[in-house]
């Protein structure tokens, strides 16, 4: 039962801590789920998150149930799931009825702008990180320049990039 109530309490507190969406909170999940909890490894952390990624649906909770499910089946996904969307649930209702009132204020725009900035951080963090971890040779990086140039010059789904991509490893894995 405490590994059921560590799933929802660890996960709240990545929730709380999380500003700018999944990507932004890789470095918090690996501090917590890798380094202090010890639920995954690095590699299966980053396939949960690539996975989450590719599967309809936000990618911290895709994650947080994938974790939870892995330590704790069905209902270590549930409390894991609960854990890490309980803390936005609250502070965006407690939020939404008082934003709309302050919107108009000049501190509140500037506010906003600082924070978007923070969250490119953030995501620029988080990129670099999975960067290191999944650009390992010149195959990869071959498949990580192919995928970021498409996306970048086409407006074709991400879908399409990431079964390219998908497709891509296993043809450099049979070729091995």
């Amino acid at each position: 039962m405490n590994i059921l109530v560590d799933l929802f309490v660890t996960f709240a507190k990545v929730g709380v801590m999380t500003f700018g969406g999944g990507y932004a909170m890789l470095p918090i999940l690996q501090r917590e789920v890798v380094d202090n909890k010890g639920w995954a490894t690095e590699e299966e952390l980053m396939d949960y998150f690539a996975i989450g990624q590719c599967t309809p649906g936000i990618i911290a909770v895709n994650t947080a149930t994938f974790i939870g499910q892995k330590c704790r089946g069905t209902i270590g996904g549930i409390l894991a799931t609960l854990g890490v969307v309980f803390p936005s649930l609250i502070i965006i209702s407690l939020l939404a009825g008082v934003i709309t009132a302050f919107s108009h204020l000049a501190w509140v725009r500037h506010a906003f702008g600082g924070i978007r900035i923070c969250v490119c951080v953030l995501i620029l963090n988080a990129v670099v990180k999975l960067y290191k971890k999944a650009v390992v040779d010149k195959a990869t990086l071959a498949i990580f320049v192919v995928v970021a140039l498409g996306s970048y010059f086409s407006a074709l789904s991400p879908v399409v990039f990431v079964l390219l991509a998908a497709a891509m490893g296993i043809a450099l894995q049979v070729r091995r």
